[in-house]
Formats: C-alpha cells, sequence, structure tokens
C-alpha cells in the first residue's frame, strides 16, 4: 500500500485524523490507537471506491 500522510488532532471527545491527499477521508476514535485503525480502514475504503 502507498503510504500517506495523516493529520491527528486531539478533540475534546477523542481524537480525528484526516488524510490530506485523500479529501473527504476521515476517522475519529475516542482514544489515538483507535483513530489510527479507523483512518487505516477508512483510506482502505476510499481507494476501494476510487
Amino acid at each position: 500500500m502507498k503510504k500517506y500522510l495523516i493529520i491527528l488532532e486531539k478533540t475534546g471527545t477523542g481524537y480525528s485524523v484526516y488524510v490530506p491527499d485523500l479529501p473527504g477521508c476521515i476517522a475519529t476514535g475516542k482514544t489515538r490507537d483507535i483513530a489510527e485503525e479507523n483512518i487505516y480502514e477508512a483510506i482502505k475504503f476510499h481507494l476501494e471506491g476510487l
């Protein structure tokens, strides 16, 4: 799989993650680890849809 930069931000309720190179590809999670797992799945799903 190609590597993509992810931007991870702490929010009031957990973490938010997005991929600048894939507009609309975002994920959230209560912990950093969960957010990172969710963005990995979101990237795979996003690329399948292209």
